[in-house]
């Protein structure tokens, strides 16, 4: 992988840039849908590149690893061939869903020892068996293993835990050098900062994972309950010590405000489930603002979807036939509410690049986030 910058926003830290991967290049900033099974939940491949316009998907170590295993992925000929993706790929180490399993889970120096969601089953996640996972997955981008620090917590815990994520980083890495990936094609391995809402932490974490040179680093443990304030006083901590030539990735955030803002930080690419989730739940982002499709307003309104929307769905179908839909648990429904949020956020990415390149952009941030507050 290959970052490059292409153009620095004029009155934010915004810029546009290139990421080359062997199977393509990416725009940043860019948002990445969120594919945690192998799947973008009721979403086609076709639809993602076509409709979408996505870029590049995430999958998710954890649960692959569980099902269908990454024996049935590796004889497939890796994640791309078994999903049919051909574009770029990232997957995380999943780290972050370890933490989800508090209840179920304990960490040690060796790594997290924790028992599965589906069957109680018991196993292990190291820094390195989790390089050899991703290498049997095949990702263009692979992750470091971490542990995501939960919110709260007080400084000492939040101290240890990234005094741990850089030891595993360092295991990491290690197993990375010293082994290939297995499809003939070249996969990057990002370390993650960790530290809590503690400034100095992270700060230091910062300054430790960029003692590696890597061609990206990644932003982890926010937006996992921390005030909104206090997760951008992070992000602004962080990218202002990263180099300023290196893909920065903020993990797990966000809404579109979360990643306006974060973009005129210098975020350079995002993925969270929240288009996702929320599109199956009738919530629906456009650009003047959040539409609950379940309210009784949309009964008799036969408009179409969003007359300013860039997916077919927009202009297929009326409001009243998707809260329909969506209050009857209709399948489409969650097929017809997710195009919609994906193909919104990858316009709002586009958008971003285009204002960006223009020398517009922190006047139409301030202009959308306003009307992105709207409840329509």
């Amino acid at each position: 992988m290959k970052f490059k910058i292409l153009k620095r926003d004029k009155d934010t830290n915004a810029r546009v840039g290139t990421i080359t991967t062997d199977h393509g290049d990416i725009s940043t900033p860019i948002f990445i849908p969120v594919g945690t099974a192998g799947t973008v939940k009721a979403v086609h491949q076709r639809e993602l590149e076509n409709d979408t316009r996505a870029q590049i998907i995430l999958g998710n170590t954890y649960h692959l690893f569980l099902r269908p295993g990454t024996d049935v992925i590796q004889k497939s000929g890796g994640l791309h061939k078994f999903i049919n993706w051909n574009k770029p790929l990232i997957t995380d180490s999943g780290g972050y869903q370890i933490y989800s399993l508090a209840e179920s889970r304990k960490l040690k120096e060796e790594g997290a020892f924790f028992c599965s969601h589906i069957d109680g089953s018991k196993h292990v996640f190291t820094p390195e068996n989790t390089v050899d996972i991703q290498r049997k997955l095949g990702a263009d981008i692979m992750m470091a293993f971490d542990e995501c620090t939960p919110f709260p917590c007080d400084y000492e815990y939040a101290r240890k835990s990234m005094e741990l994520t850089h030891r595993w980083l360092k295991r990491g890495i290690r197993q990375f050098e010293n082994t290939e990936s297995l499809y003939g094609f070249s996969q990057s391995y990002l370390p993650i900062v960790q530290g809590s809402v503690y400034k100095d932490l992270r700060t230091e974490s910062s300054e430790t994972v960029t003692s590696i040179n890597a061609e990206g680093y990644a932003i982890g443990g926010l937006s996992v309950g921390e005030p909104v304030d206090k997760m951008y006083q992070m992000v602004e901590v962080v990218t202002n010590t990263l180099p300023v030539d290196r893909l920065r990735y903020l993990m797990g955030v966000g809404t579109p405000v979360n990643l306006l803002e974060s973009i005129s930080m210098g975020v350079d690419m995002f993925d969270c489930v929240i288009p996702t989730r929320n599109g199956r739940n009738g919530m629906l982002f456009t650009r003047e603002g959040i539409i609950n499709i379940k309210n009784l307003k949309w009964k008799n309104d036969f408009s179409v979807l969003d007359g300013n929307g860039t997916s077919f769905v927009d202009k297929s179908y009326s409001k009243a036939y998707l809260r329909h839909l969506v209050i009857s648990q209709e399948i489409l429904g969650a097929q017809i509410a997710t195009l919609h949020n994906l193909s919104f956020y990858l316009w709002l990415m586009e958008e971003a690049r285009k204002r960006i390149n223009e020398g517009s952009f922190l006047q139409w941030k301030n202009t959308i986030v306003k009307k992105l507050s709207n409840r329509l």
